[in-house]
């Protein structure tokens, strides 16, 4: 996988002087079935998330309030992203590894996957996930 194959997602957004509407189903408006939901909040100023790769996981990352940044790295090339919209999503494709960082007061940042969580799935270790990359993947 590549860090090519990630990229911004913009959802569907209902407008409304009362406010807005954004919703996400799974196989339209992200290319897997979602599986599991969780959301991170609370990041204290100059914490970071994140820090792992996953062996098959995708997933959908939104800035539900506040901003922050997510760092991806497929072991080649690494792109920075700045998530600040409700409406927009950042796919992340397996065997990417994720740093989040930056965080505003206030953010919360919620995650669409498509697996139940499985440590096994993961790769805690950048060393570890560099020579699998290297290898040719899982």
């Amino acid at each position: 996988m590549s860090i090519f194959n990630c990229n911004i997602i913009e959802l569907p957004k209902i407008s409304d002087p009362r406010g807005n509407l954004t919703f996400i189903e799974g196989e339209r408006h992200v290319p897997f079935d979602i599986k599991r939901v969780y959301y991170l909040y609370d990041v204290p100023g100059g914490a970071e998330r994140g820090g792992h790769a996953h062996k098959g996981l995708h997933q959908l990352i939104v800035a539900m309030s506040g901003s922050f940044d997510v760092l991806l790295d497929d072991g080649h090339e690494k792109r920075r992203f700045h998530l600040n919209r409700s409406y927009y999503g950042l796919y992340v494709c397996p065997m990417i590894w994720r740093e989040l960082d930056n965080f505003s007061s206030g953010s919360v940042c919620m995650v669409l996957a498509s697996n139940l969580y499985d440590e096994d799935d993961y790769y805690r270790d950048y060393a570890t996930f560099i020579t699998q990359v290297k290898a040719g993947g899982i």
